[in-house]
């Protein structure tokens, strides 16, 4: 008896929430299958991202810098712009510039690594990816708006996960119920199908479905992240991303601080031979620099922060977790720091980011075929 309480109330809570954050979810899902691919589109559509192989040394990022001023400020309105720092990766791709633009709002500006010479530049606000981006994030409202309801409503949608569970597990186990479980059967009407599609391919899609929810609520919520770090850490609490400040008391030790960095970050990384290397300026007094480098340019787990004062280039500590060196992460830091990695794919190389792919097109056909079973079953009782 207790038994069949408990699977009711599931039943109850399944069909209830999933009807509240179903179109949500829908919308969630159906971007994140566009934007799954967005690497290999861009090197498709955006051939300007690709240059000649030279046998010449990059150039660095206050010489690229100052290539690009004349484009980030060509007008005397644009004497607001902010070049925020340049990203490197391997020798036969472009740099990428970012800079806000008054007008254009982020843009990101594509250079020849070895001559400086002007490629391309992309307002981020009107490319197609970081469209469909915002539709996932925050369902093309305002940021603290949309952010929010996309949010409660992937928490709403793990109780779905959770409760669709309860209800999917058979009550007696044998070779008959566990067929049923993964069969899909053809013959039957469009009510017989859609149960099948939404138990079997929601069975099959159940585990990474909490993988999405569970790393997607991490970034919608700070109490979420938190728990979740103290879950993987057994009771310890998160070290959380926080940028290093950079002395203002100082005096200047180096005339040419930002190439002088450069200079030491060539000697302690393979740039442009692996990976990839970002290079951050300070903008205020209190602004230290900061550069980033990630040995795997297919995930992101693996990167490194380090924070340098901008008077004496005095390294500094910050960044929380993402401001260890992958080594010397520990097993907790190493699972939080994979979040976007596992929200993706990515962790488990092209085949991960295939089978992430297809469970994330199955979630976006649940809550259909979950309403076509509601409403079926409704026309029933009213008959």
């Amino acid at each position: 008896m207790k038994k069949d309480t408990f699977r009711k109330a599931g039943h109850f809570l399944h069909l209830w929430l999933g009807l509240l954050s179903g179109l949500v979810v829908t919308i969630v899902a159906v971007t994140g299958c566009i934007y799954a691919f967005e690497p290999e589109f861009r090197s498709l559509l955006q051939s300007y991202q690709n240059v000649k192989i030279q046998h010449a040394p990059f150039l660095s990022p206050t010489a690229l810098k100052e290539k690009a001023m004349p484009y980030v400020y060509a007008t005397p309105a644009d004497s607001a712009n902010v070049i925020y720092g340049v990203t490197y990766e391997t020798a036969d791709k472009a740099v990428k510039l970012a800079y806000n633009d008054t007008k254009q709002g982020y843009t990101i500006m594509f250079l020849n690594p070895y001559t400086g010479a002007y490629i391309h530049q992309l307002a981020l606000k009107s490319d197609f990816f970081r469209i469909i981006l915002a539709g996932h994030r925050n369902l093309w409202l305002p940021y603290p708006i949309g952010h929010q309801i996309v949010g409660w409503s992937i928490f709403v949608f793990l109780l779905v996960i959770l409760s669709g569970t309860v209800i999917w597990i058979p009550k007696k186990w044998n070779r008959k119920s566990l067929r049923n479980l993964f069969t899909f059967k053809w013959k039957g009407s469009v009510f017989k199908k859609s149960y099948d599609l939404h138990r079997v391919l929601g069975g099959y899609a159940v585990v990474f479905s909490l993988v999405f929810a569970i790393t997607g609520l991490t970034w919608s919520f700070p109490w979420f992240g938190s728990a979740y770090y103290r879950l993987l850490s057994g009771g310890k609490a998160l070290d959380e991303w926080a940028p290093a400040l950079s002395d203002t008391t100082e005096t200047a030790t180096f005339q040419y601080p930002a190439d002088q960095l450069w200079q030491q970050a060539l000697a302690d990384y393979p740039i442009g031979k692996q990976g990839s290397f970002m290079f951050d300026f300070p903008q205020q007094a209190t602004d230290a620099y900061r550069i980033c480098y990630n040995p795997d340019a297919k995930t992101y787990y693996k990167r490194q922060f380090r924070f340098f004062d901008r008077n004496t280039l005095k390294e500094l500590k910050g960044g929380g977790i993402y401001g260890l060196n992958a080594d010397e992460a520990s097993t907790a830091d190493t699972i939080y720091r994979m979040t976007y990695d596992l929200h993706v794919g990515t962790v488990g190389g092209s085949l991960g980011r295939r089978l992430m792919f297809c469970a994330c097109f199955i979630i976006a056909t649940l809550p259909a075929t979950g309403v076509v079973m509601w409403w079926k079953k409704k026309r029933k009782k009213v008959r």
